[in-house]
């Protein structure tokens, strides 16, 4: 089968297909072990009939917003009627009892505390709430990489301006040696006018998960905060933010969570945001998480479907969806990672990446890669090209088949050979 006859066959495929609640679904596998969840392919064609996807090109840039599958979607539908059917007697009433129940459950989901967690609409405006509301002094130092994301760099370099803030930027290797490689990083940028230090807990641009434990430990050491960027980590992967012991985290929950657009979270440990400037005036005690979250009037269907999001992972099962995103990661990147004019910026450990990675070809500048992925093979992907990444990221989903994956790694075989 030709790559135009697969992607003909596929956008029929999606045209005709019947839709399967995930509760039907569910009890053909609660028998079989992640491992075999996880390479059932059956299973997930089945799943991918549940989201309505466009046909013109196989999605490999889940990375920036993934797809909310129909059952969400339905629902955020429902949500935005019914606020409007409510009109003011919503918003005057119950609209911050349902907001604060969400996130509740969210507060469940990472395993925190319910008070210590807040809905916001990004990673970048919940992190930005920190940097841009700390109790800088001129001289006080902050440390974060290169490798970070660009609104949360171009944060510090504001409060450089404004307050004399000093920031030392390290840089994070594609492939570590070990965990005390990274952790050093960090440490050797430390001084005693350090106040905090952020860190990607899955690095967006290479899908490098980092020991988030082992770094917040040697910073609070030394007496310093450290506030984690976990943009792509809520809905992807386990973990525990009791486990990590940072003071601050934030995510986006449209990507993996798979929440519709503008959802987001911010984690503060209790005792640590009384002293964060509110970005906009609110009349709660400093002690209450609430005042840091103050937005005015918004969306509020959207807080509503952020609930039925956590319902389709529940019904899913983290650990499954997990297993599949690692596999399916691994599935493609161990074809091509001995190949000699293929790059991956990607560790090879398991432990350290799951669904994310950066592949490039020598030789191709990244937005070449990009645009020749897309016109040539029809593969949509994302152009990286900073710091010591110069890629394409890669972020499948767990709709996406081994079948556009077999295509893809024949697109990057092919490119390599030319």
């Amino acid at each position: 089968m030709t790559k135009r006859e697969f992607l003909k066959t596929s956008a029929g495929i999606a045209s005709a297909a019947v839709f399967y609640p995930l509760d039907q679904l569910m009890p053909e596998v609660a028998h079989l072990s992640l491992e075999e969840v996880a390479k059932d392919e059956r299973f997930w064609k089945k799943i991918r009939k549940g989201y309505r996807l466009k046909p013109d090109y196989i999605n490999l840039e889940n990375g920036y917003y993934c797809i909310t599958p129909q059952e969400t979607l339905e629902r955020y539908i429902e949500h935005a009627r019914e606020v409007n059917y409510q009109g003011s007697w919503y918003m005057r009433t119950v609209q911050w009892d349902n907001k604060d129940g969400v996130a509740t459950r969210l507060a469940k989901l990472i395993g925190a505390e319910a008070d210590e967690v807040v809905i916001t609409r990004n990673t970048t405006e919940s992190l930005d709430t920190i940097i841009g509301g700390y109790p800088w002094e001129a001289g006080d130092e902050a440390v974060f990489a290169a490798q970070d994301y660009g609104a949360m760099r171009i944060m510090f370099e504001q409060v450089a301006q404004k307050y004399g803030v000093v920031n030392k930027i390290i840089s994070i290797p594609n492939h570590p040696k070990s965990d005390e490689e990274l952790v050093a990083l960090y440490e050797n940028a430390i001084t005693p006018k350090t106040k905090l230090l952020m860190v990607c807990h899955i690095i967006n641009i290479t899908g490098h998960i980092l020991p988030i434990r082992k770094i917040c430990d040697m910073a609070h050491r030394q007496g310093v905060e450290v506030m984690v960027d976990g943009a792509h980590a809520v809905g992807h992967f386990q973990f525990s933010i009791q486990d990590l012991d940072c003071e601050y985290y934030g995510s986006s929950l449209h990507k993996w969570l798979s929440a519709p657009l503008g959802a987001g979270l911010l984690y503060a440990k209790k005792g640590s945001n009384a002293k964060i400037w509110p970005r906009f005036a609110d009349w709660k005690e400093p002690e209450d998480l609430r005042r840091l979250n103050h937005t005015g009037t918004h969306p509020v269907h959207t807080d509503l479907a952020i609930g039925n999001a956590l319902d389709y992972l529940e019904k899913l099962g983290l650990e499954r969806k997990e297993a599949r995103l690692r596999y399916i990661q691994n599935y493609w990147t161990d074809k091509v990672r001995k190949h000699p004019n293929i790059i991956v910026n990607t560790p090879v450990e398991r432990h350290r990446s799951c669904a994310i990675a950066n592949v490039g070809i020598k030789g191709m500048k990244p937005h070449d890669l990009a645009k020749t992925l897309l016109d040539k093979y029809k593969i949509w992907t994302v152009a990286i090209d900073e710091t010591v990444v110069h890629g394409c990221r890669i972020t499948p989903n767990i709709y996406t088949t081994t079948e556009e994956l077999e295509v893809f790694v024949e697109a990057l075989k092919e490119l390599g050979a030319a």
